[in-house]
């Protein structure tokens, strides 16, 4: 191969470079009008941060769209990944929101079947999880699945999984 050629397969085209720069953008204007609780939980640069409480007290039409255009260009130096995968996990209807979903209730299957080790196994993984919490709400749902009970205690220790893992 020749550089030209080299070259020309480096080059990406005008159009592919408007569309993520687009999706950038969109990204961030998703940043912008989530609720303020959703929004600590990611890790953003400061300036990135600014600029999205910026944009949120903003009212004029065109200063809000030259903010979410900046906004999309201070992502593109950014780690996005981290963001999206966050939107992602906080999207419903996302696959990777069914899949934590899904580890979360293979988790809290375990928990209760197997017991101290598997809340050994998800202590070592989640280290903030509280044992004596866990013990005592897989002591609540096994007694619950004995007695043919609502699953009361089981809910509550999905509930308390999906807040450590977040």
């Amino acid at each position: 191969m020749t550089d030209i050629e080299n070259d020309e397969d480096d080059l990406i085209s005008k159009s592919q470079l408007k569309r993520d720069s687009q999706a950038l953008q969109d990204m961030g204007s998703q940043l912008v009008e989530m609720p303020e609780g959703q929004l600590k939980k990611f890790d953003l640069p400061e300036n990135l941060k600014d600029a999205i409480y910026e944009a949120r007290r903003l009212k004029n039409r065109e200063g809000k769209r030259r903010q979410l255009q900046f906004i999309g260009k201070l992502m593109r130096t950014a780690d996005t990944s981290f963001i999206q995968e966050t939107l992602d996990r906080m999207d419903h209807q996302s696959q990777t929101y069914r899949q934590h979903f899904m580890r979360l209730e293979e988790w809290r299957d375990k928990i209760i079947s197997q017991g101290n080790s598997a809340i050994e196994a998800l202590i070592e993984q989640y280290p903030a999880a509280d044992r004596q919490q866990l013990r005592n709400l897989q002591r609540q749902a096994a007694r619950e699945i004995e007695h043919k009970k609502p699953p009361t205690a089981s809910k509550k220790l999905f509930a308390y999984l999906r807040q450590i893992s977040e």
